[in-house]
């Protein structure tokens, strides 16, 4: 199913990440699900892609980190001397996998084992942009108050 966010685009300033992710997702969904993988999350900044990655080596495996993408390959070499299966069911060809990454979201820690791929991320947030709670004062704004004095001052030499 394809989308037509023309519309959308012509009224809308600002949203053209936005929009262009919303594209770029309906290209992925028809595309192909190889390798499947679980998202969870493990609390409020912490996240965990887990892909199924049987018969795949550490070696044949490369995560790349970029800003706001997340991009797991892998590869398998053709091998001339390959077994000769009479059947295969265990999917062992190469594959890329993209995920979209939210703002200062990063890759903590990756590890295989039994066939699982798993990829731990943090959201981390800089201190000057999170919200900050402003308290709030009572009285007239400092400028106010100068102003004030100065004028208090001018009455008395008057």
């Amino acid at each position: 199913m394809r989308i037509d966010l023309t519309p959308y685009r012509r009224s809308t300033i600002g949203f053209d990440r936005l929009f262009d992710l919303l594209e770029a997702n309906s290209r992925a969904n028809s595309a192909e699900n190889y390798p499947p993988f679980n998202l969870e999350r493990l609390a409020d900044d912490r996240y965990r892609i887990t892909l199924a990655v049987a018969g795949f080596s550490r070696d044949e495996i490369e995560i790349t980190a970029q800003q706001n993408m997340l991009l797991v390959t892998g590869k398998k070499d053709d091998k001339a001397g390959s077994p000769n299966f009479l059947h295969v069911g265990i999917a062992n060809r190469s594959f890329e996998r993209r995920f979209e990454l939210a703002d200062f979201v990063f890759v903590e820690d990756a590890r295989l084992n039994d066939g699982l791929l798993v990829i731990d991320l943090v959201r981390e947030v800089p201190e000057a942009m999170k919200p900050k709670t402003i308290a709030i004062k009572t009285g007239q704004p400092l400028a106010a108050v100068e102003h004030h004095a100065g004028e208090a001052e001018e009455a008395k030499a008057a």
